[in-house]
């Protein structure tokens, strides 16, 4: 992948994380693949900042960083 996948939105529900990307696509992944996320509150599931350049998402307060492209992964041990 080139690294070139940029996030633009994020938005929960009760098991998926997804991320609407600048060009439209929406990725969908569990969010049992992300312990720190699962366990957090609506209010630190909120408080996200996309970082480098758009590729990344950083939970500051949770201490929790995912790279969008990782999503496409097809397992949790790898999205980890």
């Amino acid at each position: 992948m080139s690294g070139l996948i940029k996030g633009k939105e994020v938005h929960f529900d009760e098991n998926y994380l997804h991320v609407t990307l600048e060009d439209g696509r929406i990725i969908s992944t569990p969010l049992s693949w992300y312990e720190p996320l699962q366990n957090a509150s609506i209010n630190e599931l909120k408080n996200y900042t996309f970082i480098c350049k758009g590729t990344g998402i950083e939970w500051e307060a949770l201490d929790y960083h995912l790279n969008i492209e990782g999503m496409l992964l097809s397992t949790a041990e790898e999205a980890a």
